[in-house]
C-alpha cells in the first residue's frame, strides 16, 4: 500500500511500508485506519470462501484464509482517517491454491463511505477478474473482484500492529543525462550502486519515508559514449529487484 516514487532520472516505487503503526483521529470521523484493517479482512474472506466454493476448491473457510489488511489513506502527510475514494489496502492471506507472491500481500483499493460502509476491489492476479468458470462450467460473477462491507463505528480502533515489508520496484524505462553528465536514482531503505559497462559510477545511500518524494544523484559523471546504466539494489529494510535493472540513456 505504501509507495515511494522517486523523481529522479529512474523512478523506483516501494510498496508496503516498514515503520509506524499509528492510527489517526484528525477529524473525529468514525472512519479510521484501524477499524478498516479489522472489517476489511473479515468481508474479504467471507467472500473468498465463496469464491472457493464456485471453483470447488475445498477446505477454504473464512478461518482459514487468516486474512489481514494494512491501510492508508493517501500517502504519509495525510491523517489516516475520514472517508475517501483514495484508502489503499495491503492484505494477506493463505490459500494452497493460489500461492501469494514474495511480499506476501495483495493491493486493494477501497472507496470508503461516511456511513461507514466501502467497496473494495483487489487484484486480479490473486483474486481473479470480474466473471470466472465455476466448477460446472458456467460463467459466473466473482464474489471477490469487488466487494461491499460496513464497520460498526463504535468497534475498537487501537492499532492492529500490521505491517508488510516494503518492495522497491524500478519504473524508469529511460534515463536522462543532466549537462554535467551525471545521472540520478531513487530508492527507499538501502544502497543503489549504479555502473556503465565495467566503469563504475559509484554507490549512493538511500532512506526515505512511505510515499515520500526524493531526489538522488549518483555521484560519478556516465562515459561519453555510455548507452545506458545497470543499477544493483540491496536493501537494509523491506525487499527489492532480484537482479540489476539497466535503463538506457537520454542525452
Amino acid at each position: 500500500m505504501r509507495r515511494i516514487i522517486i523523481t529522479a532520472v529512474i523512478a523506483v516505487a516501494a510498496l508496503a511500508g516498514v515503520g509506524a503503526v499509528a492510527v489517526a483521529t484528525g477529524n473525529g470521523s468514525t472512519v479510521t485506519r484501524a477499524r478498516l484493517e479489522r472489517a476489511l479482512p473479515i468481508a474479504f474472506a467471507n467472500q473468498y470462501a465463496e469464491q472457493a466454493k464456485l471453483l470447488g476448491h475445498s477446505g477454504v473457510t473464512p478461518e482459514s484464509l487468516h486474512a489481514v489488511a494494512m491501510c492508508d489513506k493517501h500517502g504519509p502527510d495525510v491523517a489516516d482517517v475520514g472517508p475517501g475514494a483514495d484508502w489503499i489496502c495491503l492484505m494477506g492471506w493463505t490459500d494452497p491454491n493460489v500461492p501469494m507472491p514474495p511480499e506476501g500481500y495483495g493491493k486493494f483499493e477501497l472507496n470508503v463511505h461516511s456511513n461507514d460502509c466501502y467497496t473494495a476491489g483487489g487484484p486480479s492476479k490473486l483474486v481473479g477478474f470480474q466473471m470466472l468458470t465455476d466448477k460446472s462450467g458456467a460463467e459466473v460473477n466473482n464474489p471477490v473482484f469487488e466487494f461491499d462491507g460496513c464497520f460498526d463505528p463504535n468497534t475498537d480502533n487501537t492499532p492492529t500492529g500490521t505491517t508488510y515489508p516494503s518492495v522497491l520496484n524500478v519504473a524508469s524505462t529511460i534515463l536522462p543525462v543532466d549537462a554535467s553528465g551525471k545521472v540520478g536514482a531513487q530508492g527507499c531503505a538501502g544502497t543503489i550502486s549504479a555502473a556503465s559497462g565495467s566503469v563504475s559510477l559509484g554507490t549512493i545511500s538511500y532512506r526515505l519515508k512511505e510515499e515520500a518524494t526524493a531526489t538522488l544523484r549518483v555521484p560519478t559523471a556516465v562515459p561519453a559514449d555510455a548507452k545506458d546504466v545497470t543499477f544493483t539494489f540491496t536493501p537494509t529494510a523491506g525487499m527489492a529487484p532480484p537482479s540489476a535493472a539497466t535503463i538506457a540513456l537520454q542525452r
